[in-house]
């Protein structure tokens, strides 16, 4: 969609090839049978370091539908809360640390250590680095306080894998791009209308800019046209053809399309570069109760199976039915994504009690269950070189999805990135530069004084 937008606007043609009848993939949204509401797939959110999310939304005219904030609260089992905020008078690093040495959720040693990683990772990770986050906070002397109510939780649920699982340059990445450049790139935002709505104003913005949305079109076969230099593809919805192609697809439909393709120089390398990618899994508890059991509109919950617990009924103000709507979302547990619907359901109620005492009195109207087992592609030591760039091993063809090399994890922001630089590629391809790449914002602060080469 980034790239289709990107492209629409440029002045080009663009006919947009979606598999599914309503736009979003991983990220969107559907009315659930079992329950009969619509609810996504998963909860998504950005950061205000997604400047290239940012800048697609901006550019569909979506950017006034998602809710900003810049406090995230830690619940422990039986209530106590912890605020973590930004100051508005310290400059950045140090924007966070009041909050940080004031919770409660952190022992005085956590905190040490806590601020002992961050000066160490305010530098950039060298990123041929073989560390897993893991090795790295043990090696720092991270406590199991800090490992397992920040580091296995925050870093964790935002890489979605284990911290033995996740490269450490990824890691420094996300603490840099959160807590420690600035305020306003930690900033958090959520859809506050479903997201296929959200991400219908794309099929809108292209059907203004002379665009074309196809639905249920799976690619059945792709061919090439050196004498006319044009590509022909055959859907099950009609034939398509086209001067230029963007692939932009998961790493595992990428998989599936490669013997559709012409033979071409450089397959089997793209092809082990699929090989050697992973998927993690998301799964999402959704549960309506018959009264409001937390005036919240979202909180991090610690120490329990259930990660993330976002109101859907304050965040999503359109819906007026009485009660309330929460999403609990675990992120990084395969354990939790082998349970049943059953076991998931009631786990996840229980665990919920603990933490707002009022889901013990209120009444479970109806619950649903999403397992999103390719959620997103892990990220351990090595991934980076089974990362491909935007160019494909055909001419006129670029590639497309969080997943390619953009330098970012597997994110949203990732995706818009990589749709971005594949615009960028179509148009250098045609002797027409177009820069579509919007820039990370800058480190304020201190920051902004800090070296920014690797360091160990």
């Amino acid at each position: 969609m980034s790239a289709a937008c990107a492209l629409a606007e440029a002045g080009l043609r663009v006919k947009l090839l979606e598999r599914r009848a309503y736009l979003g993939g991983r990220a969107s949204s559907y009315r659930h049978p079992g329950v009969d509401e619509v609810i996504d797939n998963c909860q998504h959110v950005l950061f205000g370091c997604c400047t290239n999310l940012v800048g697609f939304y901006t550019r569909i005219g979506v950017a006034e539908r998602i809710h900003w904030t810049t406090t995230m609260t830690m619940i422990e089992p039986g209530g106590q809360q912890t605020r973590l905020a930004s100051s508005r008078w310290l400059p950045a690093p140090l924007h966070g640390l009041p909050s940080i040495l004031a919770a409660k959720a952190l022992t005085r040693a956590d905190k040490l250590a806590l601020a002992r990683a961050f000066r160490k990772l305010m530098r950039p990770v060298a990123a041929e680095s073989d560390e897993t986050l893991g090795t790295w906070l043990r090696r720092n002397g991270q406590t199991p306080g800090a490992i397992n109510r920040f580091w296995r939780l925050v870093i964790a649920s935002a890489l979605n894998a284990d911290v033995d699982e996740i490269a450490l340059p990824y890691a420094a990445k996300v603490i840099r791009e959160l807590f420690l450049n600035s305020a306003e790139a930690g900033s958090m935002g959520m859809s506050t209308v479903p997201l296929s709505e959200l991400y219908s104003g794309a099929e809108q913005f292209l059907r203004e800019h002379g665009g074309e949305v196809v639905f249920n079109a799976s690619v059945e076969g792709a061919a090439w046209d050196e004498e006319n230099s044009q590509w022909t593809l055959t859907t099950r919805t009609g034939i398509h053809v086209a001067d230029f192609l963007v692939i932009a697809l998961p790493f595992e439909g990428t998989a599936k399309l490669l013997p559709l393709m012409p033979p071409a120089d450089g397959v089997e390398k793209l092809a082990s570069q699929i090989a050697r990618q992973a998927h993690g899994p998301i799964c999402s508890v959704h549960l309506w109760f018959d009264r409001e059991v937390t005036e919240l509109d979202h909180a991090v919950l610690l120490d329990r199976e259930i990660h993330w617990m976002y109101n859907k009924s304050r965040l999503q103000p359109w819906r007026t039915a009485k009660g309330s709507y929460l999403e609990l979302v675990v992120s990084a547990s395969r354990e939790f994504a082998a349970l049943s619907r059953e076991e998931a359901i009631a786990l996840a109620v229980r665990e919920l009690a603990e933490f707002f005492p009022q889901v013990a009195t209120a009444k479970l109207e109806k619950a649903a269950l999403v397992k999103e087992v390719r959620a997103t592609f892990t990220v351990p030591p090595g991934i980076d070189a089974a990362r491909p760039r935007t160019a494909s091993p055909w001419p006129n063809c670029m590639l497309a999805g969080d997943w390619i090399a953009t330098g970012w994890p597997s994110t949203m922001e990732s995706a818009a990135r990589s749709g971005h630089l594949a615009a960028e590629a179509v148009c250098a391809a045609m002797d027409e530069p177009r820069t579509f790449l919007d820039p990370d914002l800058k480190p304020r602060g201190l920051m902004r004084f800090v070296r920014t080469a690797a360091s160990s």
